[in-house]
């Protein structure tokens, strides 16, 4: 069965639609009520509240997809901010002559990712546009955190040492072939990190700053950083983590994997004193096998790439449209 119009018209084809696909998946104590809104327990702590929207193409590839996506983009905006995720809202855009089976996979996907990350789905909307069977997803995220965190994009410090959770450019990559109808072994890193930041926060490290490395890639949030804190930040070419499979494409197409996104790795700064016992801790934990000390904050301002032979390249965020759309 394909979507139709009347699957969005707000009567009994929706109502069977909410009932047999997304109560079915999504089902918890707080969305059962299927009231007009979520009633939440207290939260403890600061709330912390971020949204997203999911327009990738093609909905799926290998090592995710577009419903995976949405719960992982959502998720690590939380944990980047030194929170705990605890609900979610999706809303979905349904485009007309999309597959019924296609939907139930996307929905699936995401109640296992949800399921990973410990968060829970309390509430969506559906609607239904005339269309070539496309699918958009809008989500918002709320998450908790301690009162005395002061994780922010804003917090970088001379003296703080940048950890990479692992390698650059594997999502963007994996798209990119994809669209291409290109044949490689790449896999998206599409994945939840917040137990990575819950195993550091649990050691009491003194995190300064937590940022997912999505659109724009490496390069740009770094700059961001460095313009936010006013400071320097000075990342080491021989130790930054690219996979072959990621670096042989970027060779043949003249791409950088500094302005490639990922979807499942984080750029982290804290006190070099820190930084060994926050590498290992990465390690140990699911998604931060391949974890790195890439680079340095000092004094200063702008983004410096230090070259094996010692020379140093001012390194410029991405311009312009990062092709093709990955999220």
């Amino acid at each position: 069965m394909k979507i139709e119009l009347r699957h969005g018209a707000g009567g009994e084809e929706t109502g069977r639609l909410i009932g047999s696909l997304f109560e079915k998946y999504f089902k918890n104590p707080i969305l059962d009520r299927m009231e007009d809104g979520a009633v939440l327990p207290p939260i403890s702590g600061n709330p912390v509240f971020t949204s997203d929207s999911f327009v990738v193409e093609p909905l799926f590839f290998p090592g995710g997809n577009i419903g995976r996506l949405s719960i992982c983009g959502t998720v690590n905006d939380l944990a980047s901010m030194g929170a705990k995720p605890l609900y979610l809202t999706a809303s979905f855009i349904l485009e007309t002559g999309l597959e019924m089976e296609t939907l139930e996979k996307v929905v699936s996907s995401m109640a296992e990712t949800a399921r990973e990350a410990g968060i829970r789905i309390v509430a969506g909307d559906t609607k239904v546009i005339e269309g070539k069977g496309g699918l958009y997803i809008n989500t918002a995220g709320i998450g908790e955190r301690p009162e005395s965190s002061r994780i922010s994009a804003s917090a970088l410090q001379p003296g703080d040492t940048i950890l990479l959770t692992g390698t650059l450019g594997d999502h963007h990559a994996t798209i990119l072939t994809q669209r291409l109808r290109m044949k490689t072994s790449l896999q998206s890193d599409c994945a939840p990190l917040n137990g990575i930041v819950s195993a550091l926060i649990e050691q009491n490290l003194p995190i300064h700053t937590i940022r997912d490395i999505t659109r724009g890639g490496l390069a740009t949030v770094a700059n961001e950083l460095s313009q936010s804190s006013k400071v320097r930040i000075e990342l080491s070419e021989e130790k930054l983590p690219v996979s072959e499979g990621v670096r042989a494409l970027t060779g043949i197409l003249g791409l950088d994997p500094l302005t490639m996104g990922n979807e499942g790795k984080m750029l982290i700064a804290l006190p070099s004193e820190s930084a060994e016992k926050a590498l290992e801790i990465i390690r140990s934990c699911r998604y931060g096998e391949k974890a790195v000390l890439a680079g340095k904050v000092t004094e200063g301002e702008g983004v410096i790439l230090v070259t094996p032979y010692g020379g140093r390249r001012k390194i410029m965020p991405l311009r312009g449209e990062g092709l093709p759309r990955i999220c």
